[in-house]
This record gives structure tokens, sequence and C-alpha cells, in this order.
């Protein structure tokens, strides 16, 4: 069954990975990134209108909309607690809480309407272990994780998931190619996660709404 998939953040490696793996299996995918990078469309998640227009658009263009993958993101920190610049959390509440909430918003009546509707975020081990220096990151992770949780309760009893897969940090070729020498035992590639994203309608929105997965693999595998 093809499905249609919104993709934001489409521009980054886990982007793009995520849309060929989407594409790949027959699924048309709506790719949205600021800076309109690869083809994508370009769209400002941080203006409430331009990501109103942007659900009209695919609802317009499409008829519906089976999926959101929201991979916004960023990371800011300090070496120490006390030189946790509040600059770092402006931008990261932006990033990672604000075009989630509008994303989110705006989709979720398209989503549930699906009929095997899936909205996804990517979040961080951080979220539950913060560290000194990543006190702005890990809140805004832990903040985008309990509002993705609140629209899993708001899917409760239909037939649309939400869902957050955690990583400790990603990984591609490009930066294994940079650094040969570095194992990233604990990084999660950006092809598995594409792949645990296109396995989410492989099981009942039920089965997988709330879902908090754990994508970082063992060191010691």
């Amino acid at each position: 069954m093809s499905r249609v998939i919104v993709v934001t953040g489409a521009g980054g490696p886990a982007g793009r990975a995520v849309v060929g793996r989407l594409t790949a299996r027959g699924d048309t995918v709506v790719a949205v990134d600021k800076t309109g990078a690869d083809g994508a469309l370009a769209v400002d998640l941080l203006d409430r209108e331009a990501v109103r227009g942007l659900a009209e658009r695919v609802r317009a263009e499409h008829g519906r909309v089976d999926g959101v993958v929201h991979l916004v993101g960023g990371w800011r920190g300090s070496k120490t607690f006390a030189e946790t610049s509040l600059d770092d959390w402006d931008l990261l509440h932006d990033l990672l809480i604000r075009t989630l909430q509008n994303v989110s918003l705006e989709f979720e009546p398209l989503l549930r309407a699906s009929g095997d509707g899936r909205f996804v975020i990517v979040s961080a081990r951080a979220a539950g272990k913060p560290t000194k220096g990543g006190a702005a990151y890990a809140a805004a992770k832990a903040a985008a994780e309990a509002w993705t949780l609140s629209l899993a309760d708001a899917f409760t009893g239909t037939s649309a998931a939400a869902v957050i897969l955690v990583v400790t940090a990603l990984v591609h070729d490009e930066m294994r190619a940079a650094n040969p020498e570095k194992p990233y035992r604990t990084f999660t590639d950006v092809k598995d996660l594409a792949a645990a994203v296109a396995g989410l309608w492989d099981q009942d929105a039920a089965e997988v709404n709330g879902w908090r997965v754990d994508l970082t693999p063992d060191p010691a595998a």
C-alpha cells in the first residue's frame, strides 16, 4: 500500500535516509526543509500559518496524510552547568519544541482521518539522563517527548499513533569516512533509523501508540 508521508527536516542526513527508504518502498513522500534542499518544499516550521498552508497543500494535492516524520533537530551545550547559555535554550526551544508544536497541531486532524496514521519524532537518551553541560538540550528533548506523548494520548482509540524513537546520537557514512578511526559503537546509523520508521506501519496503531523505542546499539554486540 502506498502511503502519503511528510518528512520534515528532510535535508539532513537522517532526513535523506528516511526519504530514501520510504520512497524505495513506494510511498509518496513530501519532503520539507527550511532551505528547500534537494528539491524539498521550503517551509519555515516556526511560522504557524506557513505550516497550516503546508498541511492544506498536502491534503489538496494528495487527499490524505498517512504519516509525519519530524526530524528537525539541533544541539547546543557547554562544558559546565554554570556556563549554560540561555541563548542556547532559546534556539533549542524553537528547533525542538516550537516546530514540533506547529507541525503536530496542524497535521493531527489529517493523521486522525488517515485510517493508519503515524507521527514520529527522534529523541535522545539525554532526555532521561541529562549531563551538567547539556541542560538546555536535555530539557528541550524532554519537553518534546512530553508533547508527543500528549499527542499519543489524543490518538487513543483511533487508527493513528505517535511514536518516539530514541538514540544516543546518529551517524552516517560521511561521518565514518571523515573519522575512520572512531568506532561510533553507541551511535545509531541513519539507515537503521529509517528502517525503524518504515517498520512502524507494520503493526497496528494501538500497538505502537505511545511507544518510546530505544534504537541505541549494544556496544558489546
